[in-house]
């Protein structure tokens, strides 16, 4: 133990073990007793303890034994708050955001203390001061102490309706050229994410093409993976709206969607991705551009029963969409040669959700007169004579 601290369940334990177990782990009991500890409840520095470790330790020094250093103190609300206000001087904005950054990167505690002072909200604050004022310098810090404290959940849609310049501002700094360009455009869009994720129905239809055209330009210039989810969840959260839907799609989302899928991502970037493209295939627009990369109707039929169930339900649903309302006879071919057809079948086989394989059936009955005339193999042709039979 380098900090000893004792719980209100009377146990001690390190303070860095602890505090990751109540905020970062997300646990509610004390981990010897099993008692409820709620993550808000006092850590009591155990000094008699402390003391008696760093005694041990300079007795064991000659066996190479290094004292513990003595704890700093707390930080406390009142120094944040100080800090906060360092902000509105200029020449001290950018040693006390590196300040903050600092301190936030310490501790499960330190940041506890930065949201109950309300930095979150004093660091969106700053950004948008940044956008109105043409200013690069310190955003990169902010963006880091609020992807390391985080937003409170609730207080994310608060922050919104008190200024509705943040999503203007996030979506400013995507667009410009600064140093550690690519850890700064991640960060802006995992802060997006987070605000996005409870906004209301008017922020939502607020977004303007500008913004769906630099979270596009995440996925397109390749980002981090962090960055790249975070792009995807963004798109997914606005999706609801046909007005956002139909402006993904004139940002060149759905190509870059499949461009994207085509470089075999992992498992959860996959579901997002076709989360996405299910919704972007709903207007006519979306299944257009889709058609037009080859590699759509392929890239789909293959992640079918190969990644995960939340990958199978968008993935059915984007092909039952092109089937139903783009159905054309090159289409129909299409899918017949990137194996769409023999996935379908080999699905109503599968175990997997009912709804699925009722969705399965649905197209293949769809079009069965017209890939009936094209040559595949005897177990996909009996799959499909014997429900065109069934039915």
């Amino acid at each position: 133990m380098k900090d000893p601290v004792t719980t209100i369940t009377g146990i001690t334990y390190d303070r860095e073990s602890i505090e990751r177990w109540l905020f970062t782990g997300g646990n509610t009991t004390c981990p010897v007793t099993k008692q409820p500890l709620p993550k808000d409840s006092d850590l009591t520095p155990n000094h008699t303890l402390r003391r008696l470790i760093q005694a041990w330790c300079t007795e064991n020094a000659s066996h190479g034994v290094d004292r513990i250093p003595t704890p700093k103190p707390c930080l406390d609300k009142a120094y944040v708050l100080k800090l906060i206000k360092n902000l509105s001087h200029h020449k001290l904005q950018l040693k006390t955001l590196t300040q903050m950054e600092l301190l936030s990167a310490e501790s499960e505690r330190n940041k506890k203390c930065m949201v109950q002072a309300g930095l979150p909200k004093a660091m969106l604050v700053f950004i948008v001061s940044c956008f109105e004022n043409g200013q690069v310098s310190g955003i990169e810090e902010a963006l880091s102490i609020l992807c390391l404290i985080k937003i409170p959940g609730g207080e994310s849609r608060e922050f919104l309706c008190e200024n509705d310049k943040i999503i203007e501002s996030l979506t400013w700094v995507l667009g410009c050229k600064m140093e550690n360009y690519a850890t700064v455009k991640s960060h802006a869009v995992s802060v997006l994410r987070i605000l996005l994720e409870d906004a209301s129905s008017g922020v939502l239809e607020r977004l303007k093409p500008e913004f769906f055209e630099r979270i596009v330009g995440v996925l397109r210039e390749k980002n981090t993976q962090k960055g790249i989810k975070s792009a995807l969840e963004v798109l997914l959260y606005a999706c609801p709206l046909g007005r956002n839907r139909k402006m993904m799609v004139q940002s060149g989302a759905v190509f870059e969607l499949i461009e994207l899928e085509l470089g075999s991502p992992e498992r959860r970037t996959t579901e997002l991705n076709l989360g996405v493209l299910s919704h972007l295939c709903c207007c006519a627009e979306g299944r257009a551009q889709f058609l037009s990369h080859g590699g759509g109707i392929a890239v789909v039929a293959m992640r079918i029963l190969r990644v995960s169930p939340a990958v199978d339900d968008p993935a059915i649903l984007i092909l039952s969409s092109i089937c139903k309302f783009s159905g054309t006879s090159m289409v129909i071919k299409e899918m017949v040669d990137a194996k769409a057809v023999s996935k379908l079948c080999v699905l109503l086989q599968a175990d997997c959700a009912p709804y699925l394989k009722d969705k399965a059936k649905e197209i293949l009955r769809s079009h069965f007169d017209e890939w009936k005339n094209f040559p595949c193999n005897f177990s996909s042709l009996s799959c499909l004579l014997e429900y065109k039979v069934s039915s």
